[in-house]
């Protein structure tokens, strides 16, 4: 059981991490500091959302003579180079059109297309990755540029917000999972002093960590902003969150599109921890990556539906041989949840106010309706099998008492097998309506590890591996 509880317990150790980022962050270290930047934007039909990023790219609270933006079209069928080109003749050709007449090799080849053009040429100093439909609040490339004039650091990454206009549910939750992910995680991970990801979307590196790394990214996973984050720190150079620096992003709004995009993200996480093998539990002089704290972390995240999974056999099975003893571990281990649900829900919820007004009642029931029944069950152990069925003129037999109890037992690993009877529910038109009310009894933590599991399993069979980007329509407000 203790397997289970330790997924918990280092979210709490990440969230007590947070405030501690207040006195120490690498703003000591930073200081006013303008290179030269390069902006390469990998697009293909992207003509839905192009015009609107680079308008506001171009609207940078940044030097108009120290950015050019490098827009690499990767062999698009839409109206992408229509719109880059004029683009690049409103803004007197800060703007430029690299044309990719062999395309569909992935995001990782687009971007190193790019990157080429960029190293060819001494006048960058910098280069900014970033995706084709974030729109990058006015000051947050300056904000992010300030701590490269500390020569330790190699790559900075900004806070990625969700940002449409007027989000779904499924786009709600991910608002309020970016807060937990990014602008608490990342704050933690800047006071371990390792990092886990660079964002896709908002990722700056120096010119000399980019040569380093070896002037591309990573073109053998799924996961190449990971794979460059943890190079830039075994190369002895730091990796630093700006939480100031705000980008807004167009995410998924249905469970279908949420689980394609994340189906990549985690199969190339499971390739990053089999590629990085040697480097978990071995502290080392020039890096953190190897520290006991950032390594707990990782595959608490990384194992986290195994750890449901066995949690939920070691319990059941204890159920059946010392039915006392299973209770107490039971009401002990959601106790801790509990604890850990109230804690790092009202964190979240008052680290960025923006996404709390937008994704409270998201924050309120991510771990789903279901969960919360059975926090309650751990806390008041009468409530359901007695307080409420009396109340109603019920009494619980003992058949349905053990029913009851086992449920609860097996609530973590129903829920995510009900996250696929949600994705089901999506594609069928009679009762697509169904999908909203049981994805909020689920909850979204569940949805994310039943992906997880989808992932370890198309990685376990060799599944084809080809980079799949997620649909996006401009809905972003900047």
């Amino acid at each position: 059981m203790g397997i289970g509880a330790l997924p918990v317990l280092a979210g709490l150790y990440q969230y007590l991490l947070v405030p501690v980022h207040a006195f120490r962050n690498h703003l000591r270290a930073a200081a006013p500091h303008l290179p030269r930047v390069v902006v390469i934007v990998p697009a293909w039909n992207e003509g839905a959302v192009l015009a609107a990023s680079l308008d506001r790219l171009m609207s940078l609270q940044y030097p108009p003579d120290r950015l050019k933006v490098f827009v690499v079209d990767d062999a698009s069928t839409d109206d992408t180079p229509e719109v880059v080109r004029a683009k690049a003749a409103q803004y007197d050709d800060r703007i430029v059109h690299l044309r990719r007449e062999q395309g569909g090799q992935g995001k990782a080849h687009t971007l190193n297309h790019g990157i080429r053009y960029a190293l060819a040429d001494d006048w960058m100093q910098a280069l900014l990755i970033m995706d084709a439909d974030v729109i990058y609040r006015p000051d947050s490339l300056r904000r992010m540029a300030r701590h490269l004039a500390d020569e330790t650091v190699g790559a900075v990454t900004a806070f990625i917000r969700e940002g449409s206009g007027r989000p779904g549910s499924v786009a709600r939750f991910i608002g309020y999972e970016y807060v937990t992910a990014q602008a608490a995680a990342r704050r933690a991970q800047n006071v371990m002093g390792a990092m886990a990801c660079l964002a896709g979307g908002a990722q700056l590196h120096s010119r000399e960590n980019l040569e380093a790394v070896g002037g591309q990214v990573d073109t053998s996973t799924l996961a190449e902003d990971t794979y460059t984050t943890f190079l830039t720190q075994l190369n002895g150079r730091r990796v630093v969150f700006e939480p100031a620096a705000v980008v807004l992003a167009e995410e998924p709004d249905t469970v279908t599109a949420l689980w394609k995009q994340r189906v990549r993200w985690a199969r190339g996480n499971v390739q990053i921890t089999r590629e990085f093998r040697r480097v978990w539990f071995r502290p080392s002089r020039t890096h953190n990556l190897g520290h006991v704290d950032f390594g707990i972390i990782w595959f608490a995240i990384y194992l986290l539906p195994v750890a449901m999974g066995f949690a939920t056999v070691g319990l059941v099975g204890l159920y059946f041989v010392a039915e006392v003893t299973a209770t107490q571990v039971f009401q002990g281990f959601w106790w801790v949840a509990v604890t850990a649900y109230v804690f790092i829900t009202a964190a979240t919820l008052m680290l960025d106010r923006e996404t709390a007004r937008r994704s409270w009642l998201q924050g309120l029931l991510f771990p789903g309706l279901g969960a919360l029944v059975v926090m309650s069950a751990a806390w008041f152990p009468n409530l359901w099998e007695v307080r409420i069925p009396s109340l109603l003129g019920l009494e619980m037999s003992e058949n349905g008492r053990m029913v009851w109890t086992l449920t609860l037992y097996s609530w973590s690993v129903i829920a995510m097998a009900l996250a696929w009877v949600v994705k089901l529910l999506e594609k069928s038109r009679a009762v697509r309506w169904l999908a909203t009310p049981l994805l909020y009894v689920v909850g979204f933590g569940p949805v994310l590890c039943a992906i997880t599991l989808d992932a370890y399993v198309k990685q376990a069979r060799g599944a084809s591996a080809a980079w799949d980007k997620t649909e996006k329509t401009g809905r972003v407000m900047g």
